[in-house]
């Protein structure tokens, strides 16, 4: 990897900071109902039951069902998380969904939920960044915000990967389908989005893969494992020096959930107190680009994410993509 590739901005000081920022107001999350418990992947993959909850961390994970459109998921988590920040419709400026899984070809997904929502004034853009599309769109978000061509925006990770596996390889044993959303608002004051961090190698391409023709994700496990602990543990010293912090100053840590043993590896690599790393992929799966908003979500149910917490969000995927921010919360508690 080339110097620049890895370099690490300045941290931010008050010369340097947008005075105005963008700042989360609300976060919700919605899955499929049709669970899948590993017997029933043990049968599909040809692997025991407890191998496959060692190597992956899951027991079960969501999967939509024939009929069921993903857009509905991504508008339903997007409709919750607008009730939560008392933010209409008709006020978004901006709605970006992030998504390798859209229910068509064309159109893209986002302009499809903005309809269904409601949101008649906004733009829509889909994200395509793999499993990093969620920190991909925040970067895209921020940047709007802090610009001032937008106040309001509508960010939403949606994936149905159970689309896109070999129903008989193991490769099915990871992937699960959700939504999550998140509003994001200007603000002048504190509780705002710190630097978001994105980085790329298209030489890890080869290592996690779907063709158009097959349709059928394709991943070498090793590589891919290998590659994220090194890499989302790397972006998080880098995101929390961006924002002037030190590890300690960080509350909560909130990783893709891409394999309970990637984000266990990450917290033991930096050091972390478990308590404090959100690992939730045992009853969902990995969800791709839902899985940063599901597992905010998540803590904010359980009490762990609270208005004025600092949190660290990384995410690794296929390109190979990954990023990192930091941000203060300030959405509403549980």
């Amino acid at each position: 990897m080339s110097d620049a590739l890895l370099s690490t901005p300045e941290p931010a000081t008050d010369a340097t900071r947008p005075t105005r920022g963008a700042a989360f107001r609300s976060v919700a999350s919605v899955l499929p109902e049709t669970v899948v418990t590993n017997a029933e992947m043990s049968l599909q993959v040809g692997k025991p039951e407890e191998w496959i909850h060692t190597r992956t961390g899951i027991r079960e994970r969501r999967f939509a069902q024939e009929g069921e459109r993903l857009t509905d998921f991504a508008a339903a988590a997007g409709r919750a998380a607008l009730a939560q920040a008392g933010v209409e419709a008709a006020q978004l400026d901006l709605v970006l969904v992030a998504t390798m899984t859209p229910d068509e070809a064309t159109p893209n997904m986002a302009p499809l939920v903005a309809n269904l929502l409601g949101a008649t004034n906004a733009g829509a853009i889909d994200v395509g960044s793999a499993c990093t599309g969620y920190l991909a769109g925040l970067a895209l978000a921020a940047a709007q915000i802090e610009s001032g061509r937008a106040d309001h925006v509508l960010l939403i990770g949606a994936d149905a990967m159970s689309r896109i596996v070999d129903p008989a390889s193991s490769t099915a044993m990871l992937f699960a389908d959700g939504a999550g959303a998140t509003v994001l608002s200007a603000t002048d004051g504190p509780g705002r989005v710190g630097p978001v961090l994105l980085r790329a190698d298209g030489t890890g391409a080869e290592h996690l893969w779907a063709t158009h023709r097959d349709r059928h994700l394709l991943m070498n496990g090793h590589e891919t494992f290998k590659n994220a602990v090194t890499s989302m543990s790397a972006i998080t010293r880098d995101a929390v020096a961006a924002a002037g912090l030190t590890l300690d100053q960080v509350d909560l840590f909130v990783y893709h959930q891409a394999n309970g043993r990637i984000v266990r590896s990450v917290g033991e690599r930096l050091g972390l107190d478990p308590a404090r790393v959100v690992d939730c992929i045992e009853w969902v799966g990995n969800t791709s680009a839902a899985s940063i908003p599901h597992g905010l979500d998540v803590a904010r149910l359980d009490g762990r994410l609270r208005p004025g917490a600092t949190v660290l969000l990384s995410a690794f995927g296929a390109g190979f993509t990954w990023g990192g921010a930091v941000v203060q919360w300030s959405g509403p508690d549980a």
